[in-house]
Parts: structure tokens; C-alpha cells; sequence
């Protein structure tokens, strides 16, 4: 099957077990009662998204400076 969307479909079926596996760990944690790691995990939440939006930056090309309009 050489189809041209197939990665589509792959990446598909891998986000629905990511989601999988982060739903059995949210009920395991609830359960299990675990909230010392609540702190950590918002931290790590931040500093996360903070390393996402610099990569970002610096995949974006640097602006032109604009010239004056007549």
C-alpha cells in the first residue's frame, strides 16, 4: 500500500495511542492520589511551552527591516 497520504494516517493511529497513554496515566495518578508531583508538573508545563516558542523564534527568519513608504 504506496499510498501518497499514508503518513497521515500513521501519525494518526501514533497521536490516538499518545492520547491513549496519557489517559490511562491521568487515571492512574487520580486514583493512586498523587498530588505531590501537581507543582513539578506545571513547572515543567511552562518551561516546556518556553522551549517551544524559542525554537519557534529561531525557525522563523529574521523580519526586513521596511523601507519608507511613499
Amino acid at each position: 500500500m504506496n499510498h501518497p497520504d499514508i503518513h497521515v494516517y500513521v501519525h494518526a493511529a501514533r497521536t490516538a495511542e499518545l492520547r491513549a497513554a496519557a489517559d490511562a496515566h491521568r487515571l492512574r495518578s487520580a486514583a493512586a492520589g498523587d498530588r505531590r508531583h501537581r507543582g513539578g508538573a506545571v513547572m515543567r508545563h511552562r518551561v516546556g511551552w518556553l522551549l517551544i516558542e524559542t525554537g519557534l523564534r529561531f525557525l522563523r527568519p529574521p523580519a526586513l527591516p521596511r523601507t519608507a513608504e511613499r
